[in-house]
């Protein structure tokens, strides 16, 4: 806990991002999991029959000129992706923190250049002071883009609710990767998630299990044996350069498997978050950096 609580204030701290940023095992590491060239990447997924989603780095955008800026990158990188393909955005880098209404704007503005390539679109759950404002957007987003997914995170208290709520829609289940009063921690979002899971391969919804815990992949998978949802039903979820063996072992079982491709020169944040998300990420990327798996 107290790992987690000091890699989330790392995240935010702009001296620590000054610091860290330029530091080459910081920069070695950045490298292992976020894509210097984001269309090699995604060809090589596809190449080893693996999905993707294309996040570009970015958020807490606090200018206009910033918003649209995010939204063309989206946009030119859409342009790009095979039918299939999804992308992950987060509304701070929409302009959230300006205006809900931007946010929505900017997010439908994405949806419909996905929707022409044929690709979708997540949208990221981030600081608990904004859930409520991204189920709001992804709520107006499905009346015409009923494909929009958005991420759910197990360790806020209202996430079993919030999951029978999202009838019909694409839902990413993820374990969490910020901090919030009163929020779950240690095996408790571990109960959480399983919660969560049980909701969502009984209900409508189509399960996007993003985890890389072997237990909550082996749970996944047998709650989508005992309700009746082939590989067409659900998909696993992970982080580009994280378990690349694991990934490489689903998809060889007929899985769906889809690798979250994070992209861009702003990885400070990303890369922080990831590591207090599951401290025990830490030793994926001790191993990845020793062995390149």
């Amino acid at each position: 806990m107290l790992l987690r609580q000091t890699l989330i204030a790392v995240s935010r701290s702009r001296r620590a991002e000054a610091l860290l940023s330029n530091s080459a095992l910081t920069t070695s590491v950045a490298r292992r999991f976020v894509a210097d060239d984001v269309f090699a990447a995604t060809s090589e997924l596809a190449r080893r029959g693996l999905l993707v989603t294309v996040d570009h780095l970015g958020e807490d955008v606090d200018d206009r000129v910033k918003a649209d800026g995010e939204v063309t990158a989206y946009v030119d990188v859409i342009g790009r992706l095979a039918p299939g393909a999804d992308v992950s955005v987060k509304l701070t880098a929409l302009g959230l923190r300006l205006s809900e209404q931007l946010a929505l704007d900017n997010a439908a503005t994405i949806c419909e250049a996905a929707a022409a390539r044929g690709v979708t679109v997540t949208l990221d759950a981030e600081e608990h002071d904004t859930i409520d404002a991204l189920m709001s957007v992804h709520a107006t987003l499905r009346k015409e883009h009923p494909l929009v997914g958005v991420a759910v995170q197990a360790y806020l208290r209202d996430a079993a609710e919030r999951c029978a709520a999202l009838n019909g829609a694409r839902v990413r289940l993820c374990k969490g990767a910020y901090d919030a009063p009163g929020a779950y921690s240690g095996k408790d979002v571990d109960r959480s998630f399983v919660k969560c899971l049980r909701i969502l391969m009984s209900g409508s919804a189509y399960p996007m299990v993003a985890s890389h815990d072997p237990r909550m992949i082996e749970i996944a998978s047998t709650l989508a044996i005992v309700h009746g949802r082939d590989a067409d039903g659900f998909e696993y979820q992970m982080l580009y350069g994280v378990r690349t063996d694991e990934q490489a072992r689903l998809a060889g079982l007929g899985a769906k498997v889809r690798v979250y491709v994070p992209y861009g020169d702003d990885w400070y944040a990303y890369l922080m978050r990831r590591l207090a998300e599951r401290p025990a990420n830490l030793r994926f990327v001790a191993r990845a950096l020793v062995s390149g798996r």
